[in-house]
């Protein structure tokens, strides 16, 4: 993060404008609507200025701003797209702690100023660095289409029941829940549904049912939400809204950092990563963890890589959440095998190679599973082998054993739809060496099947060094 948000209150404040140019006038529309009084100093002002020169905090001076001039300022903006006065702005205002930003100058910015959605008191901004202007006008236009006037109206209405609240509802994070749960739930579709009243007597109702919210304290809750195999846009809108509501977080390490930075920032975090041969802690003292924690009033998020339910003993989870009463609810995620493909280049399915796919876990609670060869070495189909990467040798002698074609092709993708992603193709034949000179670490998912000779025949997928993936002709092809 290169600049620190932040909402400066300026209400009676000094600001300094020096220019005229239409810049300058957003720049004093926005100081005076934040209540600041306004010196604008430029000998002509564009026609911009014409409804805001009737404001009676906004007085204009018709000649370049001096240093005197700005004594007692908060902020300075410079807008005159003239550089000399720029970078005379930028020396008055140098060493006396006056905040300012001169347009499209980066180096003499001390903030930026942002795109900003208004539904005052409710404010939306957003910032580039400078960097990308344009990209932060695109989102505050589509952030501008999905949120209703009316949530601006919302928050100046709740915050009007804000210090009864307060008064009522003594513990933290029991008020933090019921606020949750009524913008979520009754009051808030009240409210956006036009019936104010009503909104106001489902408030006040919760609010004396709910006394001093030891009641409400006690009520836990746990979220075993699927993150997917790593790339942060691949989370459901579902899971981002419960990421935004726990009170404690437990992640292992197939839990990406970008998904990390997306959990509510004051959610206390807890590691429960494993790795082969190492637990940091394990499966059975998960689950009585998340019982503790729920027994304690806490919104418990169970973070899992991939599908809580795909070789994620999930189901272990909620049996153990169930036979001790606690409430929960399971959000599916997509799975390794089906984001790893994909951010690949290989199908799983495809009417010329395989028909069907199957996922196998090379690991069982107590080590290394006997699998159904039967089952697996059925023709036209694909084998998705999740935590393997360990037994990529067993696993590579046993296909061979059971009469498997060694030159049936092979996939090893590591780190699939991050953007350290490195995927080896081969045979299940030499595939384990390929990925032992590769030095793969893992998280790894293998594929087994004709559709890895598609990666390289369609070449659908081109990978560069920043992890990304665009579309590309085959050999041969023309636009």
């Amino acid at each position: 993060m290169d600049f620190l948000p932040i909402f400066l209150d300026i209400k009676g404040k000094k600001v300094v404008v020096d220019g005229g140019t239409t810049v300058a006038a957003r720049r004093v529309e926005r100081a005076l609507l934040a209540g600041a009084t306004v010196e604008v100093f430029n000998d002509n002002l564009s026609d911009e200025f014409r409804p805001l020169l009737e404001n009676p905090k906004l007085t204009h001076h018709p000649r370049p701003i001096e240093k005197a001039d700005t004594v007692g300022a908060i902020v300075a903006y410079g807008a005159t797209e003239i550089s000399e006065r720029d970078t005379a702005l930028h020396n008055m205002t140098r060493d006396t702690g006056i905040l300012t930003n001169v347009a499209d100058v980066c180096e003499y910015c001390d903030f930026i100023t942002p795109s900003v959605v208004d539904r005052s008191p409710l404010v939306v901004a957003i910032s580039s660095g400078g960097t990308a202007p344009v990209i932060a006008r695109i989102l505050r236009a589509r952030i501008e289409s999905l949120l209703p006037p009316a949530y601006g109206k919302m928050a100046g209405f709740l915050g009007g029941f804000r210090d009864k609240v307060l008064d009522g509802i003594t513990k933290t994070r029991a008020r933090r829940r019921f606020w949750e749960d009524m913008i979520d739930g009754p009051v808030g579709d009240r409210y956006l549904a036009g019936d104010e009243k009503g909104a106001k007597e489902a408030l006040n109702q919760a609010l004396a049912e709910t006394g001093d919210g030891n009641t409400l304290a006690a009520q836990g809750e746990v979220f075993l939400v699927g993150a997917g195999p790593g790339d942060p846009d691949l989370l459901t809108f579902r899971a981002l809204r419960l990421m935004q509501r726990a009170d404690v977080v437990l992640y292992d390490r197939l839990v990406g950092d970008g998904i990390l930075e997306l959990i509510r920032r004051d959610a206390e975090r807890i590691y429960v990563g494993k790795r082969p041969d190492h637990h940091a802690m394990f499966q059975e003292d998960i689950s009585e963890l998340m019982v503790t924690l729920a027994k304690q009033g806490k919104r418990v998020l169970r973070l899992k890589g991939g599908d809580p339910f795909i070789f994620g003993r999930g189901g272990e989870e909620i049996e153990k959440l169930a036979q001790n009463n606690i409430p929960f609810q399971v959000v599916p995620g997509i799975t390794a095998a089906a984001g790893c493909s994909t951010y690949s280049g290989i199908p799983l399915t495809h009417r010329d190679h395989a028909q069907s796919c199957i996922f196998i876990t090379a690991h069982g609670r107590d080590g290394v599973l006997e699998l159904d060869w039967d089952v697996l070495l059925r023709p036209n189909q694909t084998v998705a082998i999740y935590m393997g990467l360990s037994s990529l040798k067993i696993l590579s002698d046993n296909f061979a054993a059971h009469g498997v074609d060694p030159e049936t092709p092979a996939a090893i993708i590591d780190n699939g739809t991050r953007p350290n992603q490195r995927v080896v193709t081969g045979t299940i034949s030499n595939l384990y060496e390929k990925a032992t000179a590769e030095n793969f670490t893992g998280p790894s998912i293998i594929i087994i099947g004709g559709v890895v000779t598609l990666r390289d025949k369609l070449k659908w997928f081109t990978e560069t060094k920043d992890g990304k993936f665009t579309m590309s002709l085959g050999a041969g092809e023309t636009l």
